[in-house]
């Protein structure tokens, strides 16, 4: 039987949506609603904040928020009373949570929740009056209203004022643990360290009262006015020095800080351990007053015409070029004109630096510097020489109110920038200074500013002094002043031994805060009885120290860079000769602080400030400023103090202190010193090495090499010991010594030596 097959066909139904589009679709809609409540609660507590300033500033005005937002404010005000700020917070923290986790309520809005309410029952309690509780006061809009007044009136009932206290103290916990979500420990242990910060912020404030005079007057300078009325064709012109300040008055009377003597320890014969105290006494001293300085008239005058025709030269000789910039201001300083030029779009900065020589040819200038970018600045600076170098005072920084709002005794003036602003400086912030500049750029009126600057800051309780000059002409003129720990050093190879003796005390001073269990200097000033005196030590010509002892030198001065800043000890290390084998790596990368003044080669320029432009300098005080964590030096004109200003300030310095004790703390420290050096010469074996040389009637290294088994540094040191006592001979010709003395004169200079 022939049958037909007919093939079924199901009409295709469709398919239904998967379960995870429906609840990704749900999840979007119930998004767009949280985003909504967010947006209202957001509205409504920038709506209760305008109430809130409304009637704080205008209450009997009604403009800015009308009648409904004046009746929401008055029942606030019954609800929540002075605490209402409370209410917007909490709808700006609701606000905040929808829009953040797209949730209506969570644990952390149930800790606002707590913490909000905890603060309307502690305004409430603070603010209730006497004969009244806290549910009256509460009605009458005191404290944290009618909901604040009622639950503090509860909890009073029911715990009492130490119960209630220590109930908001556990809501306020439970809030903060809701909040951060981190358990009890880790909160306990945040509020602990933070009460520590604060109470380490009220020890230096009670620090700085006791020492600062509590009827010193602060005296705040006006801000400058600035001229609006400027034409916008034409770039400003700016003169600084017209716009100079009054001189601030400073105090000189300082409370002293009384600096208690420490037991040295038992000198160990082995060990180079010189200790240095500074007697408790308390000295009448007062600092010197600012009128021993010589005024010197900073006024400028500006040639408008000139400058004008010099910016019109500098555009065309841009155009010129193919160079389209516009210049917007223009700068007098002391010594320079900055025009600032804003380059047109696409301008490489490079084509620009790459025309100096031509700029220079153009503008008839004795050299200019090109300083691109201006850091902070969309411009480019062109510094032009001024025909004439107008003076900086330190008598004009040190008044300045740059200089009195550092408050420190480590601060210091250096002189005017580009745009007439006082430069000031403090050396805890450096902590290490390296100056370098060729002769008659002024480096040592530098070194004068500095030692001036602080000799009118600090007291010699407050700062100790450490003066070496091989030159012997530069630093001598301050012997005898009472902040000096030794009379100025001018013999290098007690320099080397001075350096030793700093880092000894360096030392000492970090073995007495890991006694008292701190870091610093201040952190130990502020816990113990004993304080200690800030010290800086100054090195006039570092070049004629390498020369004499290179490595000594150098070892000495990379370890107090590395380590004395905590210890209150500061490095101010000059040279005239800024050579690499001077200034070597280990120095420049142990001192960050660096001042360039006016070089013969870029290669100098390089070793002093790591690039060039130091040799574009026009010396006089001329100087590029780079302070650490500058991203590029900038220029100062330094300041000038004569001799004469030296000489006043050091009589006045000198006629408060007393010359027998300043002689008799001046020669046990020389004494130390002489020690010091005996102690040096005193090697193990150096008797051993004179015994073998006067019986052997022969003097050479190798000898004792061979005899005393020692390496040759040890042995040629110890026959340059004995050169130095007379004892041998200096080299012939040949290469030979001899030995100058026997048995019975051995005896009769040196008798009370350990022969074996």
């Amino acid at each position: 039987m022939a049958g037909t097959f007919q093939k079924k066909t199901k009409k295709a139904t469709p398919r239904s949506a998967s379960p995870e589009k429906k609840s990704s679709k749900r999840n979007q809609e119930g998004y767009i609603k949280e985003e909504i409540l967010s947006i209202i609660f957001f509205v409504i507590a920038l709506f209760i904040y305008v109430c809130i300033r409304n009637f704080q500033g205008l209450p009997n005005d009604v403009q800015f928020i009308g009648l409904v937002g004046t009746y929401v404010m008055q029942g606030l005000e019954v609800v929540f009373g002075a605490a209402v700020f409370v209410v917007a917070l909490y709808f700006l923290s609701w606000s905040i949570h929808l829009g953040i986790l797209k949730k209506l309520w969570s644990g952390r809005m149930l800790g606002v929740t707590l913490i909000a309410l905890s603060i309307l029952v502690i305004d409430s309690l603070a603010h209730t009056p006497l004969g009244m509780n806290t549910w009256e006061a509460g009605i009458l809009g005191m404290g944290g209203g009618c909901t604040g007044g009622a639950l503090a009136f509860i909890l009073l009932k029911m715990f009492g004022r130490v119960g209630t206290a220590i109930v908001l103290a556990m809501v306020l916990l439970l809030g903060f643990m809701f909040i951060w979500d981190r358990p009890c420990s880790d909160i306990i242990k945040y509020l602990g360290s933070y009460g520590r910060k604060l109470l380490h912020h009220a020890n230096r404030l009670m620090f700085y009262e006791h020492e600062d005079n509590e009827d010193a007057e602060v005296h705040k300078s006006k801000p400058a006015q600035i001229n609006e009325n400027v034409h916008k064709m034409e770039p400003v012109i700016i003169n600084h020095a017209s716009a100079a300040f009054e001189p601030v008055p400073v105090e000189n009377d300082k409370e002293i800080v009384e600096i208690a003597e420490k037991k040295p320890k038992p000198e160990n014969k082995k060990n180079l351990e010189i200790v240095y105290s500074v007697k408790d006494k308390k000295i009448d001293y007062k600092m010197p007053p600012l009128e021993l300085l010589s005024e010197i008239s900073n006024e400028r005058t500006i040639d408008k015409k000139n400058i004008k025709e010099r910016v019109s030269v500098l555009e065309d000789t841009f155009s010129s070029f193919g160079i389209k910039v516009k210049v917007n201001q223009v700068s007098c300083g002391p010594s320079i004109t900055r025009y600032e030029l804003t380059p047109a779009p696409g301008v490489k900065v490079s084509r620009i630096i790459s025309l100096a020589d031509d700029l220079q040819l153009n503008l008839a200038a004795p050299g200019i510097r090109i300083e691109a970018p201006i850091p902070g600045k969309a411009a480019v600076g062109i510094e032009v020489p001024n025909s004439k170098i107008s003076g900086v005072g330190l008598k004009h920084i040190l008044s300045s109110p740059n200089f009195t709002r550092m408050n420190s005794v480590l601060a210091f003036g250096l002189g005017e920038d580009i745009a007439g602003n006082s430069v000031v400086a403090k050396l805890s912030d450096m902590p290490h200074l390296l100056i370098a500049g060729s002769t008659g750029s002024g480096k040592s009126v530098c070194l004068n500013s500095i030692i001036m600057s602080l000799l009118y800051n600090s007291t010699p309780e407050e700062l100790r002094l450490v003066f070496i000059d091989p030159k012997m002409v530069e630093l001598t003129i301050y012997n005898g002043i009472p902040h000096l720990m030794t009379p100025v050093v001018t013999d290098p190879r007690k320099a080397s031994i001075v350096l030793r003796w700093m880092v000894t005390e360096m030392e000492k001073r970090y073995r007495a805060f890991a006694d008292l269990g701190v870091r610093d200097i201040y952190k130990y000033n502020v816990s113990s009885k004993e304080k200690l005196p800030y010290i800086v030590i100054i090195i006039d010509e570092l070049a004629d120290l390498m020369s004499v002892s290179p490595v000594e030198v150098e070892d000495s001065i990379c370890r107090l860079a590395q380590m004395a800043r905590a210890a209150g000890m500061h490095l101010v290390v000059a040279t005239q000769r800024p050579s690499v084998d001077v200034v070597t790596g280990i120095i420049k990368a142990n001192i960050p602080s660096r001042i360039a003044f006016a070089v013969s080669s870029q290669a100098d320029s390089r070793t002093i400030i790591d690039m060039g432009g130091a040799e574009k300098l026009l010396g006089k005080g001329d100087m590029l400023f780079f302070p650490v964590g500058a991203s590029k030096p900038f220029r100062v004109q330094g300041t000038f103090v004569s001799d004469s200003d030296i000489e006043q300030t050091v009589a006045f310095i000198l006629d408060q202190t007393t010359d027998k004790e300043d002689k008799d703390e001046f020669k046990e420290v020389e004494f130390s010193l002489q020690q010091a050096e005996d102690l040096e010469e005193n090697d193990d074996l150096f008797w051993d090495a004179v015994q073998l040389f006067v019986d052997t009637k022969k003097a050479s290294v190798s000898l004792l090499q061979r005899k005393l088994r020692v390496g040759y540094a040890r042995a040629a040191r110890l026959v340059d010991m004995m050169e130095e006592r007379g004892i041998v001979s200096e080299m012939d010709n040949n290469k030979k010594r001899e030995v100058l003395i026997d048995h019975n004169q051995l005896e009769k200079l040196y008798p009370n030596h350990d022969m074996i």
